[in-house]
């Protein structure tokens, strides 16, 4: 089941809070897009699913966005049960005002620290205005290196993905530690992971750490105690890192997550 409730609307853009409560493990039947001349960018919020579009598939989470351009065929499935989304749809002028054009991206991309900021200081847009400001930020990330590699084959595929999903699981996990538990070489995980995931396994491990740090200064954590759970050697580490992933410091990005500032 799936229900969609308007967080803001204006004249060229809608923000929706997309909830899915679908636990079917195996693809739906392939659907279009029926909008004309409306794009629509997916990022999730909470959980994942996989999507199939143009002879691809994809796991969609917070990591990783996706965008539906107008009469695009594409399936979902939902392996691991429901998930929240924010789906935010824009007229085709709007589109090309902020993009350019943007019919060259593919359908999903990495979301970087900054892009999760804007996605963030999105849903805490108080008028469409803002928003646009806000989707400004959000699709130039998106538009400036953050597409997904091109997949070589099913076989290699699924060993990114077990690492991918390995990372997740425990973030804290060492090259070496990952590639014994897969039986693989350390140096043939690394450049498989890189291929497919576009990244190497450290810079994706601290995008993961980076993520979770952020959820917690949105709630308004204390930095010692965000860098000691989430494996950081100390707060001036917590620091570095965040900043390189999403180009403010920790303090800066804690008040402008939680109050739009």
């Amino acid at each position: 089941m799936r229900t969609a409730q308007e967080v803001l609307a204006g004249p060229r853009l809608a923000v929706h809070a997309v909830t899915c409560a679908d636990d079917r493990p195996g693809w739906s039947e392939p659907e279009a897009s029926g909008a004309v001349d409306r794009v629509q960018v997916v990022l999730v919020r909470r959980g994942g699913f996989r999507l199939a579009s143009e002879g691809r598939d994809f796991t969609v989470d917070r990591l990783t966005g996706y965008v539906e351009l107008p009469g695009q065929e594409r399936a979902f499935a939902h392996p691991a049960g429901g998930d929240s989304c924010t789906a935010v749809t824009v007229d085709g002028g709007l589109w090309r005002e902020l993009t350019g054009d943007g019919r060259s991206l593919p359908p999903a991309f990495h979301v970087d620290g900054a892009l999760d900021v804007a996605h963030r200081r999105l849903l805490l847009a108080g008028d469409p205005f803002t928003a646009v400001d806000e989707l400004a930020v959000l699709l130039g990330r998106a538009f400036r290196g953050h597409r997904l590699p091109v997949t070589a084959g099913p076989g290699a595929r699924t060993l990114a993905d077990r690492a991918r999903d390995a990372v997740l699981a425990e973030q804290a996990l060492r090259l070496e530690d990952l590639a014994r538990a897969l039986d693989v070489s350390p140096a043939h995980l690394s450049r498989t992971f890189r291929h497919h995931m576009g990244m190497t396994l450290g810079r994706f491990r601290n995008r993961v750490r980076v993520d979770r740090a952020l959820d917690r200064l949105q709630d308004g954590d204390a930095l010692a105690a965000v860098a000691a759970d989430l494996g950081f050697a100390d707060q001036a580490h917590l620091t570095r890192v965040v900043k390189a992933e999403t180009g403010s410091p920790p303090g800066a990005l804690r008040a402008a997550v939680r109050a739009g500032g």
